[in-house]
């Protein structure tokens, strides 16, 4: 059961208005729309408190800011200003001696009722100017959240899109021997921080997926040896059979509005793609092959749906109508493509190719144009998007390895790294935004 005060984080924002503020033109800022990123040299000075609160917050902002690729946060030895009151204005010469192009300078303190009160402001050293400034309110025990929050406001200031740091990511956590692996859904935070057991180990769990608009999740378990989807209220612990099929009910994404389950249901060696209105509960079958037709994601706008099928013999990917007309293949390069996900933006489709003895992470253009390998290796499978639809979660396996683990990328190819977890891990599903 998820902590309800994780959950009601109260978060307070207001610009800090004042002499410092300036219009918004010329000031620094990234284009990352033009490939591979030069990062930016920023100093984030550890934030003013009576303990080490301040120094820990700065910590996870940059970390947040560095793992994005897009930012490189220059070591505090380098400092020549010792920031010791944010509200004053900051002798930027001191930084741009450092080259800091951005400046974070910020304050922490504790309300009288105990709640924290965070404060930031972001500088552009070379042009003299105040970016923005904002204050926030929370429980003590939230302050990672808060950290999170502001490495979001700093990189949306600076690169004029949503960050995607404070945001969790759901996950299939595997542990014991190969041949006898159990499996729990887990939930962190999109840094590996705050992990949670959210089943126990005595059924095989898979493909959790998130709400678009709900701290709820669905996902596929074999328990009492029935393949079924459910889904789980990750507030309360509740959770419930979606309908009761004769068959198998696999890979299941909610649409768009949270108000339908997409997924496969197997009817002897066939699997067809139906949606559930989560309401009414009734189903529409939106597919009727003697093939095995899976994995469904919708497109954001929820009028179209990629799917994978082996209708033509291998696995390849197909778009169709919301309704299950127009159906169309858009995958064609050798080999077969299998977990496709439609970005948040609209703009790509992510899938995994199998082609060469590799297993790789792709992007395509929805019509099948464009199509690019973003990494390769001996197994790599389940990309999921980061809501700013600019990163990709996914898990690999190496070859001898004893299990799988999680890692992202973002758009360029250039920026994998790691996600650290205590087990093995598998099959994750990054969240939106949290409220």
């Amino acid at each position: 059961m998820m902590k309800s005060t994780l959950l009601r984080l109260l978060v307070v924002a207001a610009a800090l208005a004042g002499a410092f503020v300036q219009p918004a033109n010329a000031l620094v800022e990234i284009n990352i729309n033009k490939g591979n990123v030069e990062p930016l040299p920023i100093a984030i000075t550890d934030f003013v408190s009576g303990d080490d609160i301040g120094a820990r917050i700065t910590a996870v902002i940059e970390a947040d800011l560095k793992r994005s690729g897009l930012f490189a946060p220059i070591n505090h030895t380098a400092f020549i200003e010792k920031i010791s009151n944010p509200d004053q204005a900051p002798r930027l010469e001191d930084w741009k001696v450092i080259n800091a192009q951005a400046l974070v300078v910020g304050r922490v303190s504790r309300e009288g009722d105990g709640r924290l009160r965070a404060e930031f402001r972001l500088w552009d050293t070379f042009a003299g100017q105040q970016m923005t400034g904002q204050q926030f309110f929370t429980q003590p025990e939230n302050w990672r959240r808060v950290a999170h929050i502001i490495a979001d406001a700093i990189y949306e200031r600076i690169t004029g899109e949503k960050g995607y740091f404070d945001t969790r990511v759901v996950f299939v956590s595997e542990s014991g021997p190969k041949t006898d692996r159990k499996r729990q859904l887990a939930i962190m935070d999109q840094d590996g921080e705050n992990i949670r057991m959210l089943t126990d180990s005595r059924s095989i769990v898979l493909t959790p997926r998130f709400s678009p608009s709900r701290q709820e999740i669905t996902y596929m378990s074999f328990e009492n040896d029935q393949p079924r989807v459910y889904l789980l209220q990750l507030e309360t612990g509740q959770r419930e059979v979606v309908g009761n099929f004769p068959g198998m009910t696999f890979s299941p994404r909610f649409s768009p509005d949270g108000q339908r389950v997409i997924m496969s249901l197997q009817q002897d060696a066939n699997s067809n793609i139906y949606t559930m209105d989560l309401r009414s509960r009734t189903t529409t079958r939106l597919t009727n092959t003697a093939a095995i037709d899976t994995s469904p994601s919708y497109s954001p706008d929820g009028n179209r749906i990629v799917f994978e099928s082996d209708r033509g013999g291998r696995q390849q990917l197909y778009v169709m109508n919301a309704d299950g007309s127009g159906q169309t293949r858009i995958s064609f390069g050798d080999g077969a493509y299998s977990t496709p996900v439609w970005s948040p933006r609209g703009d790509l489709i992510a899938f995994t190719k199998q082609s060469g003895g590799k297993f790789s992470i792709g992007v395509m253009k929805p019509d099948g144009s464009g199509e690019r390998i973003l990494t390769s290796g001996f197994h790599n499978e389940g990309p999921t998007w980061a809501p700013n639809g600019r990163v990709l979660m996914f898990f690999r396996q190496n070859a001898g390895a004893g299990g799988p683990q999680l890692y992202s990328i973002d758009l360029t190819g250039y920026n994998e790294q790691q996600i650290p977890t205590p087990t093995f891990a598998s099959d994750p599903a990054w969240s939106p935004l949290l409220e």
